[in-house]
């Protein structure tokens, strides 16, 4: 912070004070923010190199180690990129565009090429370090959304999805978030990437992860009440304006009234242990659980509805009844799986502006990238500060096979220099 002191004068104080004199009271204080635009230095090295007089012995002083050899890129130029693609959203030819204005050359290809290759080097192991913290806690969440990508070898416009994987809403103090490219829908992924996990797995209703609830003895697959409830709210939201009055008399409402009154409750228990959390849910919302599901089976039994989405909702529920009741044996287990979807919300917004991925490298580069920005986000790091310190640390383990070193680069330890850590709570978006 820059002080700027404003005073008056001697000759102005002793002409309005006169022979009486004065006194000097604490200043009135204000701020104000100026701002200046990013600053560009070129880095010239220039390295000694030395000859013996016989002429037959040359040598070179020692280069810093660098990110990509014969590169301009530095720590600062890469990790600037990435918080500008994957945090603020801008395609890459805007970026190279703003760069451009500045009289610096850098296509947009180029970019691209040093994403991937920064991603597979240096923030590649500590992808698959966080991957194998994630498997310490009791339960994740997960959830997918649809990307496209043109070089992948299939017909233009075929679907490929990113996964996101994250722990649980719950434990707030070390989230970390993970996501996966994956060129198709199938359980097949889940299914590898799990592989190891042990606890429970917040998911929606998804027939792959119902696939995998049945085939695995060491996975317990919890369901999303907001899913349940999304069926009724739609259907009461699809209702002629005049009609809205008569809402209350429909079955739509009433799932969610009674959905309301479940989360309710719930809430009220956040700020409980796991285990009282447990024990309070047992008493006071399993009643209200298991009238849901009679009342919702007598609704299915009776032929009040012979379509749309309230029946839709009523058979998903009761299809799901099972992995929507698991959250009341387990303190840790959210009543939903919003956390995620947070979680994917930069990417959904993100893809509006830069419509596709080139290549299936981009976009495995695309999820290790977005998974330490979301996961630096989560924790409340400076991204662009975090992926600077990361890069900058990685460099210097290039060899390295020993990775234990990554414990201090997790976006939890006391050992990250303060520049990365945000004062202010920011959103995920």
């Amino acid at each position: 912070m820059e002080v700027i002191s404003h005073t008056l004068p001697e000759e102005k104080l002793q002409e309005i004070f006169g022979s009486v004199g004065w006194k000097q009271l604490p200043d009135e204080v204000y701020k104000r923010v100026r701002v200046q635009p990013a600053v560009y230095t070129v880095e010239e090295h220039q390295v000694a190199v030395y000859a013996g007089k016989d002429n037959q012995t040359i040598v070179k002083a020692d280069r810093p180690k660098e990110l990509l050899r014969n590169s301009i890129l530095t720590p600062s130029l890469a990790a600037s990129i990435m918080n500008a693609k994957y945090v603020n959203g801008l395609p890459l030819y805007r970026i190279s565009q703003e760069f451009l204005r500045n009289d610096i050359h850098i296509s947009r290809q180029v970019m691209a090429n040093w994403m991937i290759q920064c991603a597979d080097r240096y923030l590649g192991p500590l992808y698959d370090y966080l991957h194998n913290r994630m498997y310490r806690f009791h339960v994740l969440q997960a959830d997918e959304t649809l990307v496209r990508v043109s070089k992948d070898g299939r017909p233009a416009n075929s679907k490929s999805y990113m996964w996101v994987y994250r722990t649980g809403k719950g434990y707030g103090d070390t989230p970390i978030i993970l996501y996966e490219y994956q060129k198709t829908w199938k359980a097949d992924h889940p299914r590898e990437f799990l592989k190891g996990f042990t606890g429970t797995v917040v998911c929606d209703g998804y027939s792959a992860y119902r696939k995998l609830d049945r085939e695995s003895e060491t996975i317990v697959f919890a369901g999303c009440w907001t899913h349940a409830r999304r069926y009724f709210a739609d259907a009461l939201k699809a209702l002629p304006k005049q009609d809205h009055q008569a809402a209350k008399d429909t079955v739509a409402y009433e799932a969610t009234k009674r959905i309301g009154a479940i989360y309710h409750l719930d809430t009220q228990l956040a700020d409980l242990k796991p285990d009282d959390r447990k024990k309070q849910r047992q008493i006071n919302l399993k009643p209200l659980v298991e009238a849901f599901f009679v009342w919702a089976k007598e609704i299915q039994t009776s032929g009040r509805l012979t379509k749309g989405k309230t029946l839709e909702g009523i058979n998903y529920c009761i299809n799901q009844e099972e992995a929507l009741k698991v959250f009341l044996d387990d303190g840790e287990v959210p009543l939903d799986n919003n956390a995620t979807e947070g979680s994917l919300r930069s990417l959904c917004l993100h893809k509006h502006a830069w419509k596709l991925i080139d290549s299936i490298d981009g976009a495995q580069s695309s999820a290790i990238i977005y998974s330490i920005t979301e996961t630096a986000k989560a924790n409340n790091l400076n991204p662009f500060r975090y992926l600077e310190y990361i890069l900058t640390v990685m460099k210097e383990h290039q060899e390295d096979t020993d990775y234990r070193f990554m414990e201090e680069l997790l976006p939890w330890s006391e050992q990250l220099p303060e520049i990365c850590k945000s004062k202010t709570k920011t959103t995920n978006v």
